[in-house]
């Protein structure tokens, strides 16, 4: 582990061997842990580095990088949301976290989840940023965009984002391959398992958002121990996403408000 001065912010960053993974991971701050899983194709920065500052104010923040994204180095296995929760798990004992909450975002969302239902013991409360639970969640029109997913056709925000700093660019197709192989195949999380959930859930998510707005009702209604926010916006605009990134932080600052004011009950 090493520290890190970037402006006015200081944290330590280092990796540890996870389940067959170099796994990156940066802490920020002190206090009760909170875990940050990012996005699809994303990194920490380009998921989470406007809120990052915010929950560092008053807790210890440990965001991670998962398979193939970023600075982890992938294995030689397809992604999936159930391996990403249990590597996870395994980075926090790894850290000596026995307990924490976790804020997943979209993809990271959907593994945040997964963490809920196969790891509950380790966790307090989950906040759900865009998460995904079931194929009808989404509009057919992105079901179409990932059969014909390319590389070329990425976002060049993430493109940027993942090409300053992964240590080997040749991983850049490797991950957008992996991520979008996951979404084809991406079957519904079963009702019985969701319906299972006891921990302490937020879900949040924009208007304008890729995830329907009834799909987040839905999960809404089958975690028993849950709250909704639907906030204006699009995909991770709330959280000030590198693809939605607009100059209002009053946004942002009010949706980590909102968050910590869940996560202090």
């Amino acid at each position: 582990m090493k520290k890190v001065v970037t402006g006015n912010l200081n944290f330590d960053c280092g990796y540890s061997e996870v389940n067959g993974l170099k796994m990156y991971y940066e802490i920020y701050g002190e206090g009760k842990p909170l875990v940050l899983i990012h996005g699809g194709g994303s990194t920490i920065q380009s998921s989470f580095e406007k809120v990052i500052p915010l929950f560092a104010k008053n807790r210890k923040v440990v965001a991670v990088e998962l398979q193939a994204h970023g600075r982890t180095s992938d294995r030689n296995s397809d992604l999936s949301f159930e391996q990403d929760a249990d590597d996870v798990v395994a980075l926090m004992k790894d850290l000596n976290i026995d307990k924490a909450d976790i804020f997943g975002f979209s993809n990271g969302g959907t593994t945040t989840l997964q963490m809920a239902i196969r790891h509950p013991e380790i966790i307090d409360k989950i906040v759900l940023g865009s998460a995904l639970a079931k194929r009808d969640g989404v509009p057919e029109w992105f079901w179409k965009m990932m059969d014909e997913a390319k590389v070329e056709n990425m976002l060049e925000q993430l493109k940027m984002a993942y090409m300053k700093v992964a240590p080997n660019a040749t991983g850049l197709e490797v991950m957008h391959d992996r991520d979008a192989k996951r979404m084809v195949n991406f079957k519904d999380i079963p009702d019985e398992q969701i319906k299972a959930i006891e921990t302490p859930t937020l879900i949040i998510i924009g208007d304008k958002d890729v995830i329907k707005p009834e799909h987040a009702i839905e999960l809404n209604r089958k975690i028993s121990d849950s709250e909704l926010a639907i906030i204006p916006g699009g995909h991770g605009e709330y959280i000030g996403e590198i693809t939605t990134l607009k100059s209002n932080k009053r946004e942002r600052e009010f949706v980590v408000s909102l968050i910590e004011k869940f996560l202090d009950k």
